[in-house]
């Protein structure tokens, strides 16, 4: 039986950071080796880790807690190639005590935003790929 392709394989075009794709889903194939199987493995793990994470930002009591979540959603979005995800974690990641204190709303809301629309995109994907 042959392999499937990788799921970026059938899409129409190859996006890069500045893509408006959700995913970027040749960085995704390159990061899994190509495996279809740990692609979507990966892509369900970071639904469930980028909304804990978003639940951590909204929970953060300290400047550290908040940094610390918004590293680690960073760091995931990153991985799977997910770079306005990143971005906006990034923006947050360096915000501190004054920063932080004025604009912690607009930040959430911010991520909450991509995250959602992100999320979409890869249940999308991933029921294209059944």
């Amino acid at each position: 039986m042959a392999a499937k392709p990788a799921i970026w394989a059938k899409t129409d075009t190859k996006p890069t950071k500045n893509s408006p794709r959700h995913v970027d889903l040749v960085h995704l194939s390159r990061y899994t080796l190509g495996d279809v199987a740990l692609e979507r493995e990966v892509l369900r793990l970071f639904c469930t880790q980028s909304f804990l994470c978003l639940d951590q930002l909204r929970a953060a009591q300290s400047v550290k807690d908040w940094i610390d979540a918004a590293h680690s959603l960073k760091g995931s979005a990153r991985a799977i190639g997910a770079w306005g995800v990143a971005e906006a974690a990034e923006r947050a990641e360096a915000l501190h005590e004054e920063d932080l204190t004025h604009s912690r709303s607009q930040h959430l809301a911010g991520i909450d935003a991509v995250l959602r629309e992100t999320h979409v995109f890869i249940a999308e994907l991933l029921a294209d790929r059944r």
